[in-house]
């Protein structure tokens, strides 16, 4: 295996080099442990930011929790981590008990373990100026470091875009698979094309698209009015004859949710947007389920048991 420095130790530095070999060999292997224990990855990417995708991958989280499944959440939104204010988790990093063992994650509940680089700073203001290795490394020790034990889903909340963050989940985790989320509007869906185009690049599945902020529920009449547009998600996944998760209206109750570290979604409130997103959550276990796996190469096409045909798989049409 050759050096990790790239070649450029001399024989002064050729310990040290190998030093760095084998510690890698070893984070390589304390990854393959931790992850042999999670059944399914998901990565919620989106193209742009403002789209609601910490929101999406929070509630995303509490929801399959809320259906029993062991669940972890992985903020490598390294620049901007904001899970542990939309959850309210106020705690800090712990030492474990002995040298050598595992650092406990974030308690959220019985169901979720939550691991941020937020809660691990001194001061959650200061800036994290870090470039790629850094980056990288991180997201590595997330893995490898730390007690996720036994999960049915491990939920990853990605910066946007397709620079470091993603590529190194991509790279880090194997089996893992992308929750694309979009608004309607043509300028979001320009930019989740090329989220679409970064997974088939690096081979990742994409388990569906979700149509974020998709109209908004008046909160006097509980009407929904078009601010964004509707529909432009839905379009994107049948053009890249991808499965259509669902579409989820904005409510203001989310931003109120958001701040006050009480997530709203994912709660029991009959509301259209909690029921939308309750239909997201259940598309995406049938998809991914906690047990056993699903093919998605034969999801949501002709050749598949279900209805819909080419073009993409509604849920909404057929039981796939």
């Amino acid at each position: 295996m050759g050096s990790s420095c790239g070649g450029s130790c001399g024989s002064d530095g050729q310990s040290s080099c190998n030093s760095a070999d084998a510690h890698l060999a070893q984070q390589d292997i304390a990854i393959t442990k931790s992850l042999g224990r999670i059944r399914n990855k998901i990565l919620v990417m989106s193209g742009k930011g403002g789209v609601g995708k910490s929101t999406v991958a929070v509630n995303l989280a509490l929801g399959l929790a809320r259906r029993g499944h062991k669940v972890g959440l992985m903020d490598v939104d390294l620049h901007g981590p904001d899970i542990c204010r939309m959850l309210n988790l106020t705690g800090k990093l712990e030492p474990p008990k002995n040298p050598g063992d595992l650092v406990p994650p974030l308690i959220y509940n019985d169901n979720v373990k939550v691991v941020s680089l937020e809660y691990m700073m001194k001061d959650r203001d200061d800036a994290i100026i870090w470039r790629g290795p850094l980056k990288i490394q991180a997201i590595r020790q997330f893995v490898a470091d730390m007690d996720w034990g036994e999960l049915d889903y491990l939920i990853i909340d990605a910066p946007p875009g397709t620079g470091d963050e993603p590529l190194s989940v991509a790279q880090t985790v194997p089996g893992v698979q992308a929750v694309v989320v979009t608004t309607p509007q043509a300028v979001a869906l320009a930019d989740v094309r090329k989220s679409i185009n970064f997974c088939k690049t690096v081979e990742m599945p994409i388990v569906g698209v979700v149509e974020n902020m998709s109209g908004f529920i008046c909160p006097h009449c509980n009407e929904s009015v078009d601010i964004f547009s509707s529909g432009g998600g839905e379009k994107t996944a049948r053009d890249f004859d991808l499965p259509f998760l669902g579409r989820v209206p904005m409510d203001p109750r989310v931003v109120i949710a958001g701040d006050t570290g009480v997530p709203y979604l994912s709660t029991d409130e009959d509301t259209p947007a909690t029921k939308a997103f309750a239909h997201v959550v259940e598309a995406v276990e049938k998809r991914l389920p906690p047990k056993g796996s699903v093919n998605l190469s034969t999801v949501g096409t002709e050749s598949s048991s279900c209805g819909c045909g080419g073009g993409g798989c509604d849920p909404g049409k057929c039981d796939c």
